[in-house]
């Protein structure tokens, strides 16, 4: 049995999916699209453009959806349709991708959406306010723990649960940093903090949340093709009222990617195959479990090797 995965940000690179444009015309097509919706070039930006201008949570969120679906729509053209797969999921705005690979989300609204949801996520907090800081070597537990002494006061959550050894935390920087030193005398092997714009998946996302409730009123959702894993409940849904809801509780909600894996190996999933940029989730996945097999799709040879395995 198996799922596909869409990864988030930080996979971001110059050049993501322009092998695969090139060699697939329904490929090409989704960068089009994307462009389309935006009202501008983001595929120049993503293949020619700066890397810190790609970073830019605002370009880096359209911009990671466009390439898994490109990497979808190359699989597809070689035989390979969404359906094969038992489960959907994504990192973070992966959600997002896993929605429009499954068809719940149109691209262009999914494209609009990650544009709206970048932009609130970057201006709910100013700069320099928040951080985040990646945890590792301790468990979940250990980690909300230290999450919880570091705050006095002030908001410092467990944001992401990546893996059995990585944990990442949110919020003001003061108690993020602080939430650093307490991790490493917990016994962490490393706690650093993260070169991110912004504090997402905490309370100090409540604007954001709020701007993409009201950005998700105004689109259609369907039922998916293929039932999505939930980063806010680690568990499948399929119903569209609950999924709009979720991807807005998603916003200050903790990224549940540990426990959704494990779910999905429970059901029996034996392979998840990563579709778009980078393999940061197929290394989170072995960590997680490693009697599933991960498979990272993100180039022509990528696709040639998964249809011809």
């Amino acid at each position: 049995m198996r799922a596909f995965v869409f990864p988030g940000q930080g996979a971001q690179t110059i050049g993501m999916g322009k092998a695969l444009a090139d060699a697939y015309p329904a490929s090409k097509a989704v960068f089009e699209e994307v462009d389309d919706a935006l009202g501008e070039s983001l595929s120049s930006l993503i293949w020619e453009g700066e890397a810190d201008a790609l970073t830019l949570t605002a370009n880096a969120q359209p911009a990671l959806m466009a390439t898994s679906l490109a990497a979808l729509r190359a699989l597809e053209a070689e035989g390979f349709e969404i359906s094969s797969g038992a489960y959907v999921a994504g990192h973070s705005l992966g959600e997002y991708s896993a929605l429009a690979a499954a068809g719940a989300l149109s691209i262009s609204d999914t494209a609009r959406l990650l544009r709206i949801r970048g932009t609130a996520m970057q201006e709910a907090v100013p700069v320099g306010v928040g951080a985040m800081a990646a945890l590792l070597g301790l468990d979940f537990e250990a980690a909300q723990a230290v999450a919880f002494d570091a705050a006095q006061g002030e908001v410092c959550q467990a944001a992401n649960d990546n893996d059995p050894g990585q944990v990442v935390v949110s919020g003001h920087k003061a108690a993020v940093e602080r939430a650093v030193e307490l991790a490493k005398a917990a016994g962490a092997k490393r706690a650093v903090l993260l070169p991110v714009s912004a504090p997402f998946h905490c309370t100090l996302m409540e604007p954001a949340a709020k701007a993409m409730a009201q950005a998700l009123n105004d689109v259609d959702i369907d039922e998916p093709t293929v039932p999505l894993i939930a980063n806010v409940r680690a568990d499948v849904v399929t119903n569209p009222a609950v999924i709009r809801s979720l991807l807005v509780e998603q916003v200050t909600g903790s990224v549940r990617w540990r426990e959704s894996v494990s779910w999905m190996a429970e059901q029996g999933v034996t392979e998840m195959w990563e579709l778009g940029a980078g393999k940061a989730l197929c290394g989170m996945i072995r960590r997680i479990d490693r009697s599933v097999a991960t498979r990272a799709i993100g180039t022509p040879d990528d696709v040639k090797a998964a249809v011809g395995g």
